[in-house]
């Protein structure tokens, strides 16, 4: 338990300097020094700065109270069982945009850093990939619950649901244009459902 909570706090610690001072400018040390450790120690437990960014993505993504990966999550148990297709749109929206929050800022750094650094770049792939996917699993959630618009394919609507509830769109309306997250959160959620109008 001691060694896991030494990881959480590494984890904690890497996560928050790399969306402070981006990843170039965070070092092993940086990290060692805000999770009061040993910098033996955090080479021991994570071998590489590249290591350390992909698990800060997986802190982004499972949250810090009680970590879970996003289908054992309770939002995502919800929007399973919940039969309103507007309902569990909502429940999405919500659940996936609270780790739309914490990763944006990671996401900024990883994209603007993929170009110069190959392993940055692996990473950053990697976790895009795996979001493709999710993404792509929660419409057909909703897609058993009603059908979408006429003519629209499981890819396209997924292309709209990755822009819509994407790091992308959300950096540019709540750090470049003001907005607050829940302004951004009702736009979502009725973007969603107007050009995908699933029921």
């Amino acid at each position: 338990e001691q060694a896991r909570a030494t990881r959480r706090r590494i984890v904690r610690a890497a996560y928050q300097l790399i969306c402070e001072r981006g990843y170039s400018g965070t070092t092993m040390a940086d990290i060692a020094s805000a999770a009061d450790v040993a910098v033996q120690t955090v080479y021991f437990s994570f071998n590489t700065k590249a290591r350390l960014l992909s698990e800060a993505y997986d802190f982004a993504v499972m949250g810090e109270d009680d970590p879970l990966i996003p289908t054992d999550q309770a939002w995502y148990r919800q929007m399973l069982t919940e039969p309103d297709v507007k309902v569990a749109l909502r429940l999405l929206v919500e659940g996936a945009g609270e780790i739309i929050r914490r990763a944006t800022p990671l996401y900024v750094v990883a994209r603007g850093t993929a170009a110069s650094d190959a392993d940055v770049a692996r990473i950053f792939d990697q976790h895009e990939r795996r979001r493709v996917g999710d993404y792509a699993a929660m419409l057909e959630i909703l897609r058993g619950k009603a059908p979408f618009r006429t003519g629209m394919s499981a890819e396209h609507a997924n292309h709209l649901l990755l822009l819509f509830v994407g790091p992308d769109v959300y950096h540019f309306l709540t750090s470049g244009s003001g907005w607050t997250h829940d302004e951004w959160l009702d736009w979502a959620v009725a973007s969603v459902a107007s050009q995908v109008r699933a029921g």
